[in-house]
């Protein structure tokens, strides 16, 4: 480690301003990766198994209709959530601004836990009509103002104590919380469908699963969310934070200064995150109500548990490659390593009609499992490559007084445009003209955040203290 300095000194500037990050940093790192590890985890843990559910489970006990129906209905409040995750950052971004990190993401996850565990609680639309798909809205909302509190928290809470030269390394540990949350919803789903012979065709109500084995990961996340509190209760606040407060940095109303001063870094971290946000859920949610679904609704047909166990091996590619990305964003630059990324992203949504048709897949027993395990692998890669960097990129493009707001607004304004609405517009395109039409979603997607990289500056070399100070 370097020696001591302080960057208000005369001759300091020679050196990183981002060091006092690094000098000042009493809690141990080890400690620091945990809790932003830890809580972004649990955070996706319990939007995702929400996500699982939409497309298995809720379609059957909260809404009423045909199988296209009810799935449509169930996909569109998954997407309240999405609504809602703009207004969280606002909200938890105005405090973590103004009050500090540490206490922000405690707010947070007690918001998505407690909301969590309620929908656990939810009785269903057989046992009170309309009132039960409404409160599951509403529930979904707030796991959404969750969500959108914690990301940009976990983000600075990583990159505002890097070392030098490593932000995006350091900065890709919230990062996997993504992937590992993920691995822990499906896989507990998983477990539980395997212990309760629970299979994705079954209509019956009365199935012990669709009664009360579907609420256990939902009553679980109460424990998860125990041991975040307690981890993330132990930090203290960044040093870059406090040290912006000290120079009497803070903002009245950060909401208003960051989009007075920096309202085009917020369309460009907003298209930035656009084709990252859209490949994610056509890899995780899209594709797991195409492929269980019926022949009727355009899906594959795929056993529910033959599925899930797919999804679990695909994403460990997402987790692998989370960190690969952000040693090459730190080598290679932000820009230049996301614009290859996003032209690969762009070329396999192309390719969309050669993987997933009908008569490429088989029907029944002749699925091709092995190229449906290949199309998820190589999703879930480029998933990790650009998902990697974003807790880097996002939070360099605002000062350090309005950062936490300004990446959250940008990072839950492209969850609208890049994930609320995908799954619900692609189960429309696969109905309407083929699978084909999603992958060309997909590319266009692509095209948009192509544009906002080659508009966007190289913030690797940026101070992310000298920034606030200006």
């Amino acid at each position: 480690m370097s020696t001591s300095v302080d960057p208000s000194v005369p001759g300091a500037s020679k050196r990183k301003a981002d060091d006092v990050a690094d000098e000042n940093l009493t809690v141990p790192r080890r400690r620091i990766i945990m809790a932003s590890l830890i809580g972004t985890t649990i955070e996706f843990y319990d939007f995702y198994i929400y996500a699982t559910a939409a497309v298995s489970i809720f379609p059957l006990l909260f809404f009423y209709g045909d199988e296209g129906s009810a799935l449509l209905a169930s996909m569109a409040t998954f997407g309240a959530a999405f609504v809602a995750r703009p207004l969280g950052a606002i909200i938890f971004g105005h405090y973590g601004d103004k009050v500090g990190r540490k206490a922000t993401l405690v707010g947070a996850l007690l918001t998505m836990g407690i909301a969590t565990f309620l929908i656990g609680t939810l009785p269903t639309y057989q046992q009170i009509g309309l009132w039960a798909p409404a409160m599951l809205t509403i529930l979904r909302f707030c796991q959404g103002l969750g969500l959108g509190g914690e990301w940009s928290g976990a983000a600075l809470l990583a990159s505002e104590t890097a070392r030098p030269g490593k932000r995006a390394q350091a900065a890709m540990w919230p990062q996997l919380g993504a992937p590992f949350g993920f691995m822990l919803a499906n896989g507990l789903f998983l477990l539980l469908a395997t212990l309760f012979s629970y299979d994705s065709t079954a209509t019956d109500l009365n199935d012990p699963f669709l009664v009360w084995g579907w609420r256990l990961p939902f009553l679980l996340s109460v424990i998860m969310v125990a041991v975040g509190l307690y981890v993330r209760l132990r930090i203290e606040e960044t040093p870059v934070f406090a040290k912006a407060m000290a120079g009497n940095e803070r903002v009245k109303a950060p909401i208003g200064e960051v989009f007075r001063r920096n309202w085009w870094e917020i369309i460009l971290g907003t298209f930035i995150m656009l084709a990252t946000y859209g490949l994610f859920y056509l890899m995780t949610t899209w594709v797991l109500s195409y492929a269980i679904g019926s022949a009727e609704v355009g899906g594959l047909g795929y056993g529910y548990q033959d599925f899930l166990v797919l999804q679990i091996v695909a994403i460990t590619f997402f987790a692998i490659f989370v960190p690969v990305a952000g040693r090459l964003a730190d080598r290679f630059g932000r820009r230049p390593m996301l614009i290859v990324v996003t032209i690969a992203i762009m070329i396999f949504g192309l390719t969309f009609r050669y993987w997933l048709s009908a008569s490429s897949m088989g029907t029944g027993e002749d699925l091709n499992v092995w190229q449906m395990l290949a199309f998820l692998a190589v999703g879930m890669t480029l998933m990790g490559l650009t998902f990697g960097p974003m807790s880097a990129v996002l939070p360099e493009l605002f000062p350090t007084n309005t950062r936490y707001t300004g990446s959250g607004v940008a990072y839950n304004a492209a969850s609208i445009l890049g994930a609320a609405l995908t799954p619900f517009v692609a189960a429309w395109l696969v109905q309407a003209y083929g699978v084909g039409a999603v992958g060309l979603y997909l590319a266009g997607l692509g095209v948009l955040t192509l544009i906002a990289l080659i508009l966007a500056p190289e913030t690797s070399k940026k101070s992310l203290y000298t920034e606030a100070a200006k």
